[in-house]
């Protein structure tokens, strides 16, 4: 579902080189056990793409050869990967800091009811998604039940100490808006979360990650069927920050798809745009031990803008 495409190569974003590799984000497999209208991964229930055990072993040789400090796990559920596990402890094993991208209701699936214990004794942080504090808001747009369940998620990693400051298990939050607009400001809706969910449900988190939706796969489409995707394009480039490029995730990151190929970041790995390397096509994870990938250029087009407009927006939240 790559309809999107032509229109974000008509628009010309700045250049970006990188700075560096610390972060290694994996995309286990795109089978979800939700599939919401926001999803630039075009998750769900019924995709069968799922990372093998000899690519996870390749995942885990680069952790060894290179100087990975986060290894950054998505999907889909990427716990829903037979070999999650398997992964995390040896990236644990090693030092290295492991972050699940977690949508909070796989903890109540079968199969997976003891995964917040593993999660904890593993010292894994959790970044969990919660689109809004409000029931109707989150249903709306994730499925019926979704919020009770990610409620019942978050009060689960509370009681095995996450979110408890100084626990050492820390749990985020990640907000997206429900249509075509920005975000609001990061810090002044992170206090609202707080103040409602522990008004609430007696809920507490670390802190909150503000995401703005990428005009790419279920949410480009949706932009396109309702005619609104020119106008999310000029607001995005409208709010464009050039102080925003010095931090965008792209340049520290690489992003690496369920067969092992590497992207410049989970975006680009959706619209099929890999990562320039040695005049290749794509690369390999596994063509990569070794290599030093400081200055080399980044692949870049019209949606770069999500992450640059306004307070700017990555995987890690907002950056200005």
């Amino acid at each position: 579902m790559l309809e999107t495409l032509p229109r974000l190569e008509q628009t010309v974003f700045p250049p970006l080189t990188r700075e560096g590799v610390d972060t290694l984000q994996v995309n286990l497999g795109y089978r979800c056990n939700q599939q919401c209208l926001h999803c630039h991964v075009n998750a769900g229930p019924k995709r069968e793409e799922n990372m093998q055990a000899e690519t996870v072993d390749t995942v885990l040789a680069y952790l060894a050869a290179a100087d990975i400090t986060t290894l950054d796990l998505t999907g889909g559920a990427p716990e829903m990967n037979p070999h999650f596990r398997r992964l995390v402890r040896t990236a644990r094993a090693r030092g290295v800091h492991v972050m699940d991208r977690c949508n909070l209701t796989i903890l109540e699936e079968p199969g997976h009811e003891d995964l917040a214990e593993f999660l904890a004794a593993q010292g894994v942080e959790v970044v969990a998604s919660l689109p809004c504090y409000s029931e109707a808001n989150v249903d709306g747009q994730r499925g019926k039940g979704v919020f009770a369940a990610s409620i019942r998620g978050l009060q689960r990693l509370n009681a095995l100490g996450y979110g408890q400051g100084d626990s050492g298990l820390r749990l985020s939050l990640v907000y997206n808006p429900g249509g075509a607009f920005l975000p609001p400001a990061q810090a002044a809706l992170e206090a609202d979360y707080k103040r409602r969910l522990d008004e609430d449900f007696g809920i507490h988190f670390d802190q909150l990650l503000t995401l703005a939706n990428m005009p790419i796969q279920r949410f480009g489409s949706s932009l396109i069927s309702k005619g609104q995707f020119d106008d999310y394009m000029a607001l995005l480039q409208g709010a464009h920050s050039e102080a925003n490029l010095a931090t965008v995730m792209c340049r520290n990151l690489l992003s690496v798809d369920w067969r092992g190929y590497v992207f410049d970041c989970d975006f680009n790995q959706m619209l099929g745009l890999p990562l320039q390397q040695g005049g290749k096509a794509r690369s390999h994870l596994s063509e990569l031990m070794g290599v030093d990938l400081r200055g080399a250029p980044i692949v870049v087009r019209g949606h770069c803008y999500g992450c640059t407009a306004g307070q700017g927006s990555s995987c890690g939240g907002a950056l200005a």
